[in-house]
């Protein structure tokens, strides 16, 4: 007779049987049985009957809550410069004023512009999850969805216990094998001579272990324009939504990582993949020096025969909505870009990562018990500076690009206000425009010169 104990052996043998034959072994070489697709395919046919019976129950029972509309803007933005929203403020002065002259009516537009970001501010909600058009049967909501029908209920609660007792226990297994294997397999190659196949085994194992990583998050990616894939010596680009995205794009190429240096496990990973392949980890005193930065990213994309770096310019996790402002320092640097957008899809899962508000373990947990992870990836063509183009403009060029490409929203604004107030310089450049618009370009320049006379 069977016992516990035979029953409880024999269940963990047929679970790591299945997980081995059919996702690990698959997955180490790129291939795929199908098994994901048809997941996605039944959560979408799930997602859309939660829908029409939500939209049913509303109509039904008009004493439910109703979703609020998803927030495309409260005010209506007039889109034009300083000075043209002012010329409409003064136009409705009796007397004329001459473009020399102040008027009290200006001061209307910064109260305008004071209160618009008050109300509705474009910049601190791109530090927020997305809002979803409709409920995506995840416990992560503003409303209580599941009250409507019993068998919505009954739905949810199914659903809770698929993503709690059957695909976090799977995909933890897979997370821990492939850091495991990552570790293991960069270490043995690490005491390899430095010769071709080192690399060739070195760029094997990362992809291994990134591949098993991805599938651990149940993660449909697909890649459009490979032909556009960064090559060697360059310097990859993308917008930022989560710390999952260098699993994402290295699940299709390897990438050199660039980051500081850190202690505890996240350090043993990194020392371990250092051994293996030429990653630049940088020191907290290191980070602070801009130049000795710049210097080694310099040396590794000299060395056509290194991987392509792999950087994100924003330095922070945006709500995939938008792109913020890329650092010119990535740009300084010389050689070519390649910039990438990905597009994350919200209705199966909320891949980003609000640092303020999650540490890495509990975002993690959300990640591996929501329905999946389904993004789109874009490779775009290489870019280089132009004759006479600066840094900054080089990076705007390159961040509107990828905006456009993922259907992003381009936002000027540095991401570092999530955690940083308002720098002075910006406070500044809306002083020096009103400057020129009042006083005039040849007053206020030939009032320079007597200026920094008098500072000396």
């Amino acid at each position: 007779k069977l016992c516990v104990g035979d029953i409880a052996t024999l269940l963990l043998q047929v679970w790591f049987s299945v997980m081995i034959g059919l996702i690990m072994i698959p997955a180490m070489f790129g291939l795929s049985l199908g098994v994901t697709s048809v997941y996605i395919q039944i959560l979408v046919k799930i997602l859309e009957w939660a829908t029409l019976r939500i939209q049913r129950g509303h109509r039904d029972r008009p004493t439910l809550p109703v979703p609020a509309p998803l927030p495309n803007g409260l005010i209506q933005r007039e889109g034009g410069s300083m000075e043209q929203e002012m010329g409409e403020l003064r136009r409705y002065r009796t007397q004329s004023i001459s473009r020399g002259e102040f008027a009290l009516s200006d001061s209307f537009y910064f109260y305008r512009k004071g209160l618009e970001s008050i109300v509705d501010d474009q910049v601190t909600q791109r530090f927020s999850s997305e809002e979803l058009v409709s409920w995506n049967l995840l416990t992560r909501t503003n409303h209580n969805f599941h009250y409507i029908s019993l068998r919505l209920t009954v739905i949810w609660g199914l659903g809770v216990i698929i993503r709690y007792c059957v695909l976090f226990p799977l995909r933890i297994t897979l997370a821990i094998i492939g850091l495991s294997w990552l570790v293991i397999g960069t270490t043995l190659v690490g005491f390899l001579p430095n010769r071709r196949v080192k690399n060739w085994l070195s760029e094997l194992v990362h992809l291994m272990c990134y591949r098993i990583c991805a599938r651990g998050l149940s993660a449909t990616i697909q890649y459009h324009n490979k032909n556009n894939k960064p090559q060697k010596g360059g310097i990859c680009v993308a917008n930022h939504t989560s710390p999952i995205d260098i699993v994402i794009l290295a699940n299709d190429g390897c990438y050199a990582m660039v980051g500081q240096s850190h202690s505890g496990l996240m350090g043993v990973i990194q020392r371990s993949m250092v051994r293996s392949c030429p990653h630049v980890w940088f020191e907290r005193s290191e980070m602070r020096d801009r130049h000795a930065v710049t210097s080694r990213l310099r040396a590794h994309v000299a060395a056509k025969s290194n991987l392509p770096i792999l950087i994100f310019p924003e330095g922070t996790c945006i709500n995939n909505t938008s792109v913020m402002m890329f650092k010119k320092g990535s740009f300084e640097i010389g050689g070519t870009i390649y910039p990438v957008a990905i597009k994350y899809d919200p209705r199966f899962g909320d891949a980003f990562w609000n640092s303020a508000k999650y540490n890495m373990v509990s975002y993690l947990l959300r990640m591996m018990t929501s329905w999946a992870i389904v993004v789109n990836v874009w490779y775009l063509p290489p870019m280089t500076r132009q004759e006479g183009e600066d840094a900054t403009k080089f990076a705007n060029r390159v961040k509107s690009a990828i905006a456009h490409q993922g259907g992003l929203l381009d936002m000027a604004w540095d991401g570092s206000l999530k955690r940083d107030k308002v720098k002075e310089e910006f406070k500044e450049q809306q002083q020096k425009m009103y400057s020129s618009m009042v006083v005039g370009k040849k007053a206020r320049n030939s009032q320079e010169p007597h200026t920094e006379s008098t500072r000396r």
